[in-house]
């Protein structure tokens, strides 16, 4: 009997540096299969489907939110984020390792859907850090700055949420504990399907 896969999901604040972790870790074991999200927007150059994401309508969005198809949605701007739950489901029945990198509403939006998932918080050294690290990326104004951060504190209420927290002070030390949290998972008694033959 085929042991089902591990639905890893990595959340936390914005400019945590999920992204760039998700990244390094699929880079160290590329069997972890990275989850493909559906939007309602427009592609960008150099975008393809089904890579970087499903294009859809928002007509399409509508029809499969009602028939209860994603894990999980949110809103952005004016732009709809969904995760397909069957692409998902599917692979992990097929043993195959699922991460996903996502905001915190859409990582709770999952657990209460599927709470067998391991759920780890990214979180930067400092708040002085994550204010570099939002500022350094030269792509927010300082209006969106400023939410970014504010935003921060009610969102670190979320932790005990997860099941492990990982400080990403440095990105090589940061993927070694994420490779040590999934094999630990992999070794849980409830994860394992087998039967212990004795000679």
């Amino acid at each position: 009997m085929q042991a089902p896969g591990l639905l890893i999901v990595l959340s936390g604040p914005s400019g945590a540096g999920k992204g760039t972790l998700c990244q390094a870790l699929r880079a160290q074991m590329p069997e972890l299969k990275y989850s493909v999200s559906a939007t309602t927007r427009q592609p960008r150059a150099g975008e393809v489907e089904g890579i970087n994401y499903y294009y859809i309508t928002k007509e399409k969005f509508d029809e499969m939110l009602a028939q209860g198809e994603f894990l999980e949605w949110a809103r952005v701007y004016d732009n709809y984020y969904g995760t397909p739950k069957k692409q998902v489901m599917e692979s992990l029945e097929r043993g195959e390792d699922i991460i996903l990198e996502i905001d915190i509403q859409g990582a709770m939006q999952i657990k209460k859907q599927y709470p067998k998932g391991v759920f780890i918080f990214i979180v930067p050294p400092s708040i002085r850090e994550l204010e570099k690290r939002i500022t350094g990326r030269g792509t927010d104004s300082e209006e969106v700055i400023k939410k970014r951060l504010s935003c921060v504190q009610q969102e670190l209420t979320y932790v005990s949420e997860y099941d492990y927290v990982v400080v990403n002070d440095e990105v090589q030390t940061a993927v070694e504990k994420l490779k040590a949290i999934i094999i630990a998972e992999k070794c849980r008694p409830q994860r394992k399907a087998f039967s212990l033959e004795w000679s």
